[in-house]
């Protein structure tokens, strides 16, 4: 698979919106309390409010914001009443909510929008066709485009963790209606070209955390187009390496990668590390558990009975020296159960270092930003994404439903 070109987007530098109403799909879903139902994390609402969102006010749109929060039957599929709280307290100035998507409630509201006002709509996926695959065309003719388009003058993606899904909010408008990136879209992308169109070298991978699924799709497109010079494995990712390289982790381990169904990737791990010999490095040695305490063998030292749940000092070590000598560093997954004080060390160690070197460097996922809270090392990172799939399927080389119908509008509108 070929390198893919990094995509070529208007943006709000691109056109006037003083009093244009403007929808913009915003990602503002947000970890939900399961007893409460109240949002207990209001990063994208403020990464949104404070860009894009702050930005169309202030210059004169009527802006009418179009956002989802969890999926049907799901505990965390909730209104938007409070996140519309939330911004209104994030801008300091009233913030409208309507409890409807596209009915008279919502077209009502939208019409009665002044200048630089700001409307949230209900959830959009209490809309049935809104989570449909789809072509922007085909959604196009839907009750809720038909609906809406007709009140707004553009639309404003700047949702980047939700472009990988071709839903109604996400593609829809882009077939109707002048169409431009939003400020969090055009940020991620251009903090994506920067490691994988043309990044500096060396650059390095880092994968860990719980799933590892994606590591062999990511590994193969980062090696295969010369993107990244070393990966480093930790956390589960590290675990299926190891056994890719002919290691038995022991029974309690063992069973656990059964469970999470990945040793179906060993044998494409095993092609990977012998067409690209020295590229991947996997732990040398690793915490175990032994009575709720922390323990360190070597690899030479496996299989063992205990559960593993960190790499070792010397993995560490190692590690450290090749992210020292990076110029470019993507970290996906925490190398080891960090939330346990016993186990944070390797991933305490390996963010220490991200941070302390000259590279410039990219943080993602949901575990990721969560260690570099716990440790005070976001703000030391270049930049960190709030997208979580859009960002694996983009590293993993696929193209984004939202930002391919994003560049076709913008061929439509040069």
């Amino acid at each position: 698979m070929g390198l893919v070109k990094m995509p070529r987007l208007l943006t709000l530098d691109d056109v006037d919106v003083k009093g244009k109403t403007v929808l913009v799909r915003v990602d503002f879903n947000s970890p939900i309390d399961p007893e409460t139902k109240r949002v207990l994390d209001d990063t994208r609402i403020k990464a949104h409010g404070t860009t894009t969102i702050k930005e169309l006010a202030e210059k004169g749109a009527k802006v009418v914001v179009l956002a989802h929060q969890g999926r049907p039957g799901e505990p965390d599929f909730t209104p938007l009443k409070e996140h519309a709280e939330i911004l209104g307290r994030i801008l300091g100035k009233s913030v409208k909510y309507v409890d409807d998507v596209f009915g008279e409630k919502a077209q009502n509201a939208i019409k009665q929008l002044q200048n630089g006002e700001i409307l949230v709509l209900e959830n959009v996926r209490t809309f049935p066709g809104e989570r449909k695959k789809a072509s922007p065309e085909e959604h196009a003719k839907t009750e809720f485009i038909q609906k809406l388009a007709p009140l707004a003058d553009l639309f404003v993606n700047d949702a980047f963790a939700a472009a990988h899904r071709a839903h109604a909010s996400i593609v829809g408008f882009t077939a109707v209606l002048p169409s431009v990136a939003g400020r969090i879209m055009e940020r991620e992308l251009k903090a994506l070209s920067r490691v994988l169109e043309n990044p500096e070298k060396p650059c390095v991978f880092i994968l860990g955390g719980a799933k590892a699924d994606d590591s062999l799709d990511i590994s193969r497109y980062v090696l295969g187009n010369n993107v990244a010079d070393h990966i480093l494995t930790g956390g589960v990712v590290g675990h299926v390496f190891l056994v890719a390289k002919g290691y038995d982790l022991g029974k309690p381990n063992m069973e656990f990668l059964e469970k999470k169904e990945a040793m179906s990737l060993v044998p494409g791990i095993k092609e990977l590390m012998q067409k690209y010999p020295g590229k991947i490095e996997v732990p040398v040695d690793l915490a175990v558990e032994v009575d709720g305490k922390r323990k360190e063998i070597l690899v030479e030292e496996l299989p063992t009975e205990y559960p593993i749940f960190d790499i070792g000092a010397e993995t560490a070590h190692k590690y450290g020296e090749i992210i020292r000598n990076a110029k470019s560093i993507v970290i996906s997954g925490p190398p080891g159960v960090f939330e346990n004080e016993e186990f944070c060390f390797g991933t305490k160690r390996i963010l220490e270092e991200i941070a302390a070197s000259n590279a410039f460097s990219l943080a993602g996922g949901g575990h990721t930003i969560a260690a570099l809270e716990k440790f005070g090392l976001a703000d030391k990172i270049s930049y960190v994404s709030t997208a979580g799939g859009a960002l694996i399927e983009f590293l993993m080389g696929k193209q984004l439903p939202g930002v391919v119908a994003l560049e076709k509008a913008a061929e439509r509108m040069s």
